[in-house]
């Protein structure tokens, strides 16, 4: 069996990890795999169920009631739960809070663990999240730790939302942002041989030329 190329990308939230792998992965005819997508669709579904997600025994007995997939159309991928595509659903402000809160569970990270390293073993990836390089693919060929300042970070969700319609003040993206970042600090770590990438003041497009760059330079030497 072909050996896979694996890409791991790793930093806190707002980083723009999903939107620099989305793009990457389309360039190299990688497959991308948006873990936090998968944790967002757990945070759903606890939502759905009336629960806060602060009781990590009423998160776990949910677990084996979830069934995820992934699809790929258009070259978006398209996430599933229990049959349903909740693509758009998941990205809603009170879904992010959920997702946050469920992604600290040990139990819950072991849950998705086995879908994400399958789809490794299975495709060349691009894979974004908070502890791909160090937990879920610590073989992975190119790890990047991609992050900015929390005020930068804010004022691109901030600027984000208001893109998709749905706008909070400064302010409270600012609050929420530095909520998670002490939620997720546990899984927020710098693999030892990862790329460290501060892409504070950078555009999008600085970015993106950047980080295909390394990613290139490193392939050659590896693959």
């Amino acid at each position: 069996m072909k050996k896979t190329i694996n890409i791991a990308i790793d930093g806190p939230s707002g980083a723009g990890k999903s939107s620099m792998a989305r793009r990457i992965a389309a360039e190299l005819g990688f497959l991308y795999v948006d873990t936090g997508a998968l944790y967002r669709a757990v945070g759903l579904y606890v939502y759905r169920k009336g629960l806060d997600g602060l009781d990590v025994k009423a998160v776990e007995a949910l677990l084996p009631e979830i069934e995820l997939a992934l699809s790929h159309e258009g070259g978006v991928q398209q996430v599933w739960l229990c049959g349903e595509n909740v693509s758009d659903e998941i990205r809603l402000p009170a879904i992010s809070e959920h997702a946050s809160r469920v992604s600290a569970y040990p139990v819950v990270r072991a849950f998705l663990l086995d879908t994400q390293r399958r789809l490794a073993a299975e495709h060349d990836v691009i894979m974004d999240g908070r502890d791909i390089g160090t937990v879920i693919l610590p073989a992975a060929q190119v790890k990047i730790f991609l992050h900015a300042d929390v005020e930068d970070r804010a004022r691109r969700r901030y600027e984000e939302l208001i893109a998709r319609g749905t706008p909070q003040s400064y302010e409270e993206v600012l609050s929420a942002m530095r909520l998670r970042d002490e939620r997720d600090s546990v899984q927020t770590r710098m693999a030892p041989d990862a790329i460290d990438v501060n892409t504070t003041g950078n555009s999008f497009e600085q970015t993106l030329e950047l980080l295909t760059n390394l990613i290139r330079e490193r392939l050659d030497h590896v693959v």
